[in-house]
């Protein structure tokens, strides 16, 4: 094995399901185990058969993996049984060609929590992976509270991951439970064990208690260990465990460490990361390092001015290697570097001495002064530029709109209620006048129908509005004082049927108007993507 070879341990089926508000099901589980396998990841833990149903549902018809190895987690054996007559080693031995057993090395929790003799528990490890050894093909230890255990008894702790080690266990992996341990600690400790088991069967396991999960795996991965445990995007119990996500480019690119993940795999890394967050139906994290959004994103003047000469000023690596790319954002504190760069991104060509662009500087500027945030619409921003170059024609004009709510409380208590929205809209497309009506849940649904009505008449507009999806609507009060008077922004993420997304933005003291102004600017921004001639309105 090569000094430089570290083995990825990927938990997050089973700490992952830890997470609060995380429920995976047996599907769920599959689809993570696919991606994590499409990355190469050595060892997918898969969860604990036994414990669930959902983990029984999942061994009973574990996916077919072509890159890594299906690991099944259990404990060792219970105090006053044989290792032979213990339910739990039974299952796990019939689950997975490889298994994960944890047991305790702190001597703190072999008395308080077991409430059994130290040298009870060292004999429920070295039987326990003895046992399997002789029907699993490969057999790992997990000690559990290592760390504190080995501060509070250096010696015991020591025993523990020596009895594992010496009845064959591939791998003892040092856990630091409770999260609590710092990288200088890590360190020295690690560097204390490697003398005592070789680092090339040493893994580690940390917690994120401290918010150092990440510099602990790499901290003990310089003091020798070869193994690293964690979980993609740091999902698990309390605040998470180590992030495998950001431990694997930076093991690869800052460290040179061989994780066994080809360099064209590693660009999968944002869009795996994705697939996690789409499976449990929530927004991607945008600070994410290496994945987020915002990893690659340039704000101030100062900086897209250096970016531009040199990305290497104000980026730590080139974005397209973790399958990522550069946001150049547009802000009030924008320049005419930001403004020139933002072009070059949406294909637009134009002088940088033109008056146009001073114009957008201003432009921008005055906007968000009333409340607009270009940084997270570039939609908006798009359409703003294109129209202030004279490249965007107007495809309809609203000329009036009303939307009217009504409530209906249907019986004496009070509690039988019927909400209703009804939008009515006036609309000029080319030569043409329209009124339409339509009801929706809510009065932004109804606006959008009603618009919709009016566009879906058009031929030469049918096919790009019906792909059109509104899948994201965020409200904010940006202004103090009475909030019912505040003025408004309104933030709307759209979809089509290939999958593009984008995002627009409208202000307005009027919630409706506010709303209209995002809808308008997403309807434009798809006809004018799918090239679309405008009618002209």
């Amino acid at each position: 094995m090569s000094d430089k070879r570290v083995y990825l341990y990927d938990s997050t089926l089973r700490d992952g399901q830890q997470t609060q508000g995380v429920d995976f099901s047996a599907a769920d589980k599959t689809a993570i185990a696919k991606a994590l396998d499409e990355l190469s990841i050595d060892y997918i833990e898969g969860g604990w058969p036994g414990a669930n149903p959902t983990d029984d549902a999942f061994f009973a018809n574990p996916p077919k993996l072509k890159n890594s190895k299906l690991t099944a987690f259990g404990m060792t054996r219970r105090a006053g049984r044989s290792a032979s007559n213990d339910p739990g080693l039974t299952t796990l031995a019939q689950s997975a060609p490889i298994v994960c057993m944890v047991g305790k090395s702190w001597d703190f929790q072999v008395t308080e929590a077991l409430g059994i003799e130290l040298s009870e528990n060292l004999a429920m490890i070295s039987e326990s992976i003895a046992h399997l050894k002789s029907q699993v093909s490969e057999v790992m230890f997990d000690a559990e509270h290592f760390f504190d255990g080995y501060k509070a008894n250096r010696d015991y702790a020591l025993a523990a991951i020596k009895a594992a080690y010496e009845a064959g266990a591939r791998w003892v992996v040092l856990c630091d439970t409770n999260g609590g341990t710092l990288p200088d600690e890590i360190f020295d400790i690690v560097t204390d064990v490697c003398t005592h088991v070789p680092g090339g069967n040493v893994g580690i396991h940390c917690h994120n208690d401290t918010e150092n999960a990440v510099a602990n795996s790499l901290a003990a991965v310089r003091a020798g260990v070869r193994q690293v445990q964690g979980t993609l995007n740091g999902l698990g119990e309390r605040c998470g465990n180590a992030n495998l996500i950001s431990i694997i480019p930076t093991l690869m690119l800052k460290m040179g460490y061989d994780v066994g993940i080809s360099h064209e795999q590693l660009t999968h890394l944002r869009r795996i990361s994705h697939i996690l967050d789409e499976r449990l139906n929530r927004e991607p994290t945008r600070q994410a390092a290496y994945v987020g959004d915002s990893a690659f994103a340039h704000k101030g003047g100062l900086h897209v001015s250096a970016v531009e000469k040199n990305p290497a000023c104000y980026e730590h690596i080139e974005p397209e290697l973790v399958g990522n790319q550069r946001h150049i954002l547009v802000s009030d504190q924008a320049g005419r570097s930001n403004i020139l760069a933002r072009f070059r991104e949406i294909g637009v060509e134009v002088d940088p001495k033109s008056d146009a662009v001073g114009k957008l500087v201003e432009a921008v500027k005055q906007r968000e002064f009333d409340g607009y945030a270009y940084d997270g619409a570039e939609a908006s921003f798009e359409l703003l530029a294109r129209k202030a170059l004279g490249e965007l024609d107007r495809y309809f004009r609203v000329t009036s709109f009303r939307v009217i709510d009504e409530r209906r409380w249907v019986d004496e208590q009070d509690e039988q209620v019927i909400t209703m929205s009804e939008a009515t809209v006036k609309v000029v497309v080319g030569d043409g006048q329209f009124m339409s009506v339509a009801e929706g849940n809510g009065p932004v649904n109804a606006l959008d129908a009603a618009l919709r009505k009016v566009l879906l008449t058009v031929p030469e507009y049918v096919e790009a509005v019906q792909q059109i999806e509104l899948i994201d609507y965020k409200v904010r009060i940006i202004t103090r004082g009475d909030g019912t008077r505040a003025v408004t922004r309104v933030m709307i993420e759209s979809r089509d049927a290939e999958g593009n997304s984008w995002s627009t933005v409208g202000v307005s003291t009027n919630i409706i108007e506010a709303s209209y102004n995002a809808l308008r600017d997403s309807i434009t921004y798809k006809l004018f993507k799918s090239g679309v001639r405008s009618q002209h309105a």
